[in-house]
């Protein structure tokens, strides 16, 4: 009997990878993903307790990145431009730190972000969530994948310039991850967003963590980005284009993925559209799509950030705006009840009672 070879499994692997799928790990790798199409959206938007339509989300999508264009028009006139808000953003993006100074950049903005939220009294910060994250530098290989920062355990996921990367790559790394791009970006992945979420997560009925959905996990964080820019936390005319650039990327993200499932847009089309629209580098545009269409995560979570936070804010008006609970008492229970569909968290926050053939009904969006 021939005796069992890894070395032969991962040849073949390797053949099955590289020239049948065409991906050789290196930039050009081709983008690749299955489109659900129309009718799955549909079922799937059901059981995320979302009563809209693909279509009618896009539309929405694109009313909300209309709002954007107008703020980045204004931030633009406060840098002296004009309406040209294409050089707002390359003015704001110029604005990083040198290789070696971003992990220390992300720690100066954490500290930034809890500091707003105790001193406006928004919600509740425990000693030890404070104090107990830690930050962790992305490879080259990682972030093709995760141009970005993100949120992995207690860390916040740092990606910048790595010695390894092409010149044109760590300088569309940097730019992507500048000063102004970070103030909005730290406080979404660390306190008040999934930092916070996380610590609360597990101390609150942690057997909801069994289920999970990206509306209220990414919602939440996606929230806060639009609450602190109602609360001020922005202050210059460069922190709000960096500010405006994630709020319209987060559109983008709609628009792109559920025109990509709906057959209507390619991948190249999107990188496109994240570099033209939104004004991505391309390097971060393609690992951006890369990650949105590969299947690692579900059809719908790329609409889970902005739809997410758009419930939130609409559940905001609807019980802090009408007095019935405080700022903090309303994002402290919103973390005590974890992740459930937003429709029923407000179910749950208005005491509503809830028919086991329940359907999804709620209408959370109105618009600018």
């Amino acid at each position: 009997m021939t005796a069992f070879s890894w070395k032969a499994l991962e040849s073949y692997g390797k053949f099955l990878r590289e020239e049948l799928a065409g991906i050789k790990d290196k930039d050009e790798d081709p983008l690749l993903g299955k489109a659900i199409g129309n009718e799955e959206l549909n079922r799937q938007f059901r059981y995320e307790f979302i009563p809209y339509t693909p279509q009618e989300l896009i539309a929405l999508a694109e009313r909300e990145f209309a709002w954007c264009e107008s703020q980045m028009k204004v931030a633009a006139q406060e840098m002296q431009l004009g309406d040209d808000w294409k050089k707002a953003l390359d003015r704001t993006k110029a604005i990083y730190v040198k290789p070696g100074e971003q992990e220390g950049l992300v720690r100066e903005e954490g500290r930034l972000a809890i500091e707003f939220v105790k001193s406006h009294k928004l919600v509740t910060v425990p000693p030890d969530c404070e104090e107990w994250w830690g930050t962790r530098l992305l490879s080259p290989g990682e972030q093709k994948q995760t141009p970005y920062a993100a949120y992995s355990g207690h860390d916040i996921l740092v990606a910048y310039a790595n010695e390894t990367m092409k010149h044109e790559d760590k300088l569309m790394s940097m730019r992507g991850n500048n000063r102004p791009f970070m103030h909005n970006v730290v406080p979404h992945e660390l306190i008040p967003g999934h930092h916070l979420q996380n610590y609360m997560a597990a101390r609150n009925k942690p057997y909801r963590r069994l289920f999970g959905t990206p509306f209220y996990v990414e919602g939440w964080a996606l929230y806060w980005e639009m609450r602190l820019w109602d609360l001020g936390y922005h202050s210059t005319a460069e922190e709000k284009v960096g500010a405006l650039f994630w709020r319209m990327h987060r559109c983008a993200r709609i628009i792109v993925t559920l025109k990509f499932h709906l057959g209507q847009m390619k991948p190249a089309e999107m990188v496109k559209f994240l570099t033209d629209r939104v004004g991505h580098e391309k390097f971060g545009a393609t690992s951006e799509v890369r990650r949105f269409i590969k299947g690692n995560y579900s059809p719908l979570y790329q609409c889970g950030y902005m739809l997410g936070g758009l419930q939130m804010i609409a559940l905001h008006k609807e019980i802090v705006d009408s007095g019935t609970m405080t700022e903090m008492q309303f994002h402290d229970e919103l973390l005590k009840l974890g992740p459930i569909p937003v429709e029923m968290l407000r179910a749950t926050l208005l005491d509503q009672p809830i028919a086991p053939d329940y359907t999804t009904q709620w209408k959370f969006n109105a618009g600018h």
